[in-house]
């Protein structure tokens, strides 16, 4: 059996991985994480009901995170993958941005994968294997106007999936990143239809990527043949950079 945690598992993205490791093996058990809502997370468990559950966790509070753990160890004594894909937007240029949506932002899509790595290395050294996955954002890559915090976050989840890679590569530990493009998830529903039309010319692909081509990638990563994989950054964008 391996044992998966994905976060911000009642999005779409989140969604879309944790259907992704489900289907690849009857031996995955998938927990999703949620700070509210839970009604997708619910539906999912509800169609697997013996390979998945809920687990109450906010990404930027340390304790959360060691409930979180300690209730996925009291029932399987081990972690395998752990897949960073909480995140949360709050743009604005930076001239206006208030000082909380800086704080909000950063502390969710970066110090969230602080405290998720933090919180599942104990068990991944001691397991001597483990495969952190963190989902940065191409805008980590390509920072557009209107999101200095986001993008500051997101170069921050690169830069930690770097240097925490070298920390425990001889550990049986790898620790990469995936940076989306634009995917088709709740974010992107609320664009105008010129909104959308302008993002999609400047794709080379010239459409939207799928939340499952971001969770294959994801899965592809946290597999066992990926051994040799660590450190890196893929980018799932269509093409754009």
């Amino acid at each position: 059996m391996r044992v998966i945690l994905v976060t911000g598992g009642n999005g779409g993205l989140g969604q879309a991985i944790a259907r992704s490791f489900l289907d690849e093996s009857p031996e995955n058990f998938v927990w999703l994480a949620v700070r509210s809502g839970r009604e997708h997370a619910a539906k999912l468990v509800g169609q697997f009901p013996d390979h998945a559950a809920t687990v109450d966790l906010d990404v930027a509070d340390a304790a959360s995170w060691q409930t979180a753990l300690q209730t996925i160890l009291q029932r399987h004594q081990r972690i395998d993958v752990l897949v960073n894909n909480a995140g949360k937007h709050r743009d604005g240029l930076l001239a206006t941005l208030q000082p909380e949506a800086w704080d909000e932002v950063l502390s969710t899509n970066l110090d969230g994968v602080f405290h998720g790595c933090r919180a599942v290395l104990p068990s991944m050294i001691s397991q001597r294997e483990g495969r952190i996955v963190n989902i940065s954002s191409l805008s980590a890559l390509l920072a557009p106007a209107g999101q200095t915090n986001y993008a500051a976050a997101k170069a921050g989840v690169v830069a930690l999936t770097q240097s925490l890679a070298k920390e425990v590569a001889r550990l049986g530990i790898t620790v990469n990143a995936v940076c989306p493009g634009y995917i088709e998830t709740d974010a992107l529903a609320a664009w105008t239809p010129e909104e959308r039309s302008a993002a999609a010319a400047r794709v080379p692909m010239r459409r939207f990527g799928r939340p499952g081509e971001v969770a294959t990638a994801v899965r592809f990563l946290a597999c066992r043949d990926a051994s040799y994989i660590t450190g890196s950054m893929l980018k799932v964008d269509g093409g754009i950079l």
